[in-house]
């Protein structure tokens, strides 16, 4: 599903303060997987993972998702395939926070390539709202919920579209114990529902509970 092969990154080049964030990266993902991204801050895994959501392009290498070259891809290209088959969970939730917890959810439908009519964009919302056990909430503005009910609304965000890549970049790191338990069985189900789940983190406990883990180190893949 996922493919890179021979990708590097390298951040201004040919200037004083050139800096090769990834180096000659073969790394593939098959379909249902449930994997771990670990490695020390500055490894590159926060690089890696923004190479795949198709947010940053490779330096060097090719990205493919299925049969599509992403790096052939225009601009618009790519915010589509970020749309329909991606959904990003990030550290910091990446809410808009005046918002409702639906109008957060709806986000993403916005951008259908065929957009759907509003009642339908709700509905659909509202299951992924329900898939999280948040569709209570749906009228909330977000800046009234806790940590980690923002980090479900930010989840039930990323599945609105069904794509079936989750990514997450250190979903727990700013949660406690217990909200990252709750966040990791979400996850969890995810997985068991089919859509591969790709988890950057620092936490072992989490990583362990991952199918399986690849660790990054100055850049490179070491297992």
């Amino acid at each position: 599903m996922l493919k890179l092969t021979n990708v590097s990154k390298v951040y201004n080049p040919k200037k004083p303060n050139e800096f090769c964030a990834l180096k000659d990266v073969s790394f593939e993902t098959a379909d249902g997987e449930l994997i771990a991204i670990i490695g020390k801050s500055g490894a590159g895994k926060s690089t890696l993972l923004h190479i795949l959501a198709c947010i940053d392009n490779c330096t060097d290498g090719e990205y493919r998702i299925d049969d599509t070259l992403v790096k052939e891809l225009s601009e618009t290209g790519s915010a589509r395939i970020r749309n329909e088959k991606i959904g990003m969970v990030m550290q910091d939730f990446a809410l808009v926070e005046d918002f409702t917890v639906l109008e957060n959810v709806l986000l993403p439908l916005e951008f259908e390539k065929h957009k759907k009519p509003k009642s339908e964009r709700v509905k659909k919302a509202m299951e992924a709202l329900r898939s999280v056990d948040m569709d209570s909430m749906a009228n909330k503005p977000v800046n009234k919920l806790s940590g980690g009910q923002k980090q479900r609304v930010a989840i039930a965000r990323a599945v609105a579209n069904d794509p079936s890549v989750i990514l997450a970049d250190e979903p727990t790191g700013a949660l406690d114990s217990e909200n990252a338990e709750s966040i990791m069985r979400l996850f969890e189900k995810l997985n068991a529902d089919g859509k591969t789940v790709i988890i950057v983190t620092h936490d072992p406990d989490i990583a362990a509970r991952c199918k399986r883990i690849v660790e990054i180190s100055d850049g490179k893949i070491v297992s």
